[in-house]
């Protein structure tokens, strides 16, 4: 009987968490006329991020998966920018903050990353 393969990484699911990260932040930040913005943006940006890695790993043709990955990357850069605005606006929100901007950041370090990969190996076939 063989060991146990280890548990692979799970982009799906990293993305899943990131984006119920920031609905439980935004549902700690007080409504005001300048947050209501913020936190709608934030959770959209975030949320966005693994449906649309769901639709790239779904996708149809290799273009159409840079195109999915290309807004995975675009989300999550654009949450980094929500959460630095939330922090302005609301500076007890900066830790939990910290690490979902940390996150956003790696995130699209990686979706980066993917996007680079499949323009290299455009030449190759499926």
């Amino acid at each position: 009987m063989s060991a146990p393969k280890p548990r692979q990484f799970d982009i799906e699911e990293r993305t899943a968490a990131f984006g119920n990260a920031a609905i439980l932040l935004a549902k700690t930040v007080p409504l005001t006329p300048v947050t209501r913005p913020l936190v709608s943006q934030l959770v959209r940006s975030a949320t966005s991020v693994g449906a649309n890695y769901c639709e790239a790993d779904d996708a149809e043709s290799r273009a159409d998966f840079k195109h999915k990955i290309g807004i995975c990357k675009k989300e999550s850069r654009e949450a980094k920018h929500w959460l630095r605005m939330l922090v302005t606006a609301v500076p007890e929100s900066k830790e939990p903050a910290r690490k979902l901007w940390q996150e956003a950041k790696e995130l699209n370090l990686i979706f980066n990353a993917i996007v680079r990969s499949t323009t290299a190996n455009a030449g190759s076939k499926d």
